[in-house]
This record gives C-alpha cells, structure tokens and sequence, in this order.
C-alpha cells in the first residue's frame, strides 16, 4: 500500500454523482473511502476502482439520516489511520409533494442528512484538510437558487449547503483549502425514483460523469460554487432579474401539474 496517496472520502459513494466523484478522485491518485448504507453496492465500486486504477478502496457503510451517523463514520476513518486530502459530501434525498401530506420524520431525516451531517463531517475532518491543504466539495443542486413549491424541504436545505460552502470557501482559502458547492440540474440518477416524481420535462439532463467533468474544471479555477451545465447555468442566472415570487409561482404551477397528475 503507498502511504503517499492522498485519500479522499466520497459519501454517497454507491451510484450516482457520488460513484462518479470516486472515479474521478481514483483515476486521479487517490485513495478514496466510500460510504452509503448499501455495503454490496459500495464493494461493488471498490474492486472496480481498485482493479482498474491501482488504489486502495476503503469502504465504511454509514447511516448519515441517523444523528450519530457523521460521527460513526469519522471515528472509523480515525480507527484506520487515515487523513484526508479531501472530502466530498454527496449523500442526499428529495422528497415531492404537499408538505402537510409528508411524514415528519421523512422532513426530518432529509435535514439530517443533507445539512447537519454534512456540517458534521465538514467539521470534524476540517483538521485533516487544514493538515493536507485539501479540499471540501459539498454537494447542492440548482434548486437551491429559488424555494421550491412542493419539494419545499429538500430546496432549503440545498439553500443552507449552497450559503454555508460559500462562507467557509472565504474563511479557509487564505488557509490554502477550497471548498466548493456543486450545484447539479437534473441528472441521470435514482433521485427522481427515490423522490418519487417522474424527470421534469424539457430540461437538459446530464449524465454524473457529464456533472463531475464540470466539477473538476471548476476545482482547478478555485471556485466557490459551480452550476452544472450551460443550460441551467443560464435558468439560475435569469431568475436573477425576476421577482422571488414570480420565480416561485412559475416552479410551483410546474409542479403542482405533475402531482395533479
């Protein structure tokens, strides 16, 4: 095994932009840890990248919508004598429709994992990455540009990821680590399955491997965020000049029409 690798840890890791992430970060040198619930799907990752790229996979399944999830899952990196060069905090859900219909627990389980674990994790590896000068990508999406009307949870959470990658890529890159927010459009992943609501039509969807070329491009200029593919670039950048509820009546009429359906 050679100690020199840098070691990134991808939550998230078992499909998706997650699985992509860790391709990347193997293909590119790197030891990766990759976490998920599924420890047949995380396996499944881990001997591709090892056959194919030479490194070591670490897998460390970890139930981030549980409270001491983050802390779990940090305590065994620390068991195996591992410091980051990078964290990437993928691991996510979207829930759709009316908010009186959700269960609690589902709304509270999406904060849970997309805001307070990643806080979590974020802090407690922030002294590896503040030892390697490493580098924090945060996984947010578009929707965390404008509230969106029936999915009105997940959206503010990604808002929360989005604001906070922001404000800790101006605290620690005089530090010499970057931290980034990746905001993806739709993307060919389970996220619409898991949410269960069918892709919105008419919107470029990209491909994980599409979404973390984009990524990589915007690590090397040391951004703080970056949007994923022209199209939503251009989407985001419009709603700029429109009035907030004129944005918000426009997402909400989209998809009030799809849960009519």
């Amino acid at each position: 095994m050679n100690q020199n690798r840098p070691v990134a840890l991808i939550t998230g890791a078992s499909s998706g932009i997650g699985k992509a992430l860790a391709k990347n970060f193997a293909e590119h040198g790197y030891d990766v840890v990759l976490s998920a619930r599924s420890v047949a799907r995380l396996e499944a990752v881990a001997g591709v990248l090892q056959n194919r790229f030479g490194i070591l996979a670490h897998v460390i399944p970890a139930d981030l919508e549980s409270a001491g999830g983050a802390a779990a899952l940090h305590a065994e990196v620390k068991r195996r004598g591992l410091t980051l060069s990078a964290l990437a905090n993928n691991a996510g859900y979207g829930t759709f429709g009316e908010f009186k219909d959700m269960s609690l627990d589902s709304q509270l389980g999406m904060m849970q994992l997309n805001m307070t674990s990643l806080v979590a994790l974020a802090h407690l590896f922030l002294p590896d990455l503040m030892a390697t000068k490493g580098k924090m990508l945060n996984t947010a999406s578009t929707a965390a540009f404008q509230p969106v009307p029936y999915m009105a949870t997940y959206a503010a959470t990604k808002a929360f990821v989005l604001s906070f990658s922001e404000a800790l890529w101006e605290e620690k890159r005089a530090h010499g680590i970057h931290v980034m927010a990746l905001c993806p459009g739709v993307t060919e992943t389970n996220f619409f399955e898991a949410a269960g609501i069918d892709r919105p039509p008419m919107r470029t969807v990209q491909t994980p491997e599409e979404v973390v070329e984009t990524t990589l491009r915007a690590l090397t200029r040391k951004k703080s965020l970056v949007i994923s593919g022209w199209a939503n670039w251009f989407v985001v950048e419009a709603e700029r000049f429109l009035p907030r509820s004129a944005v918000t009546k426009v997402a909400g009429n989209a998809l009030r029409s799809r849960f009519e359906e």
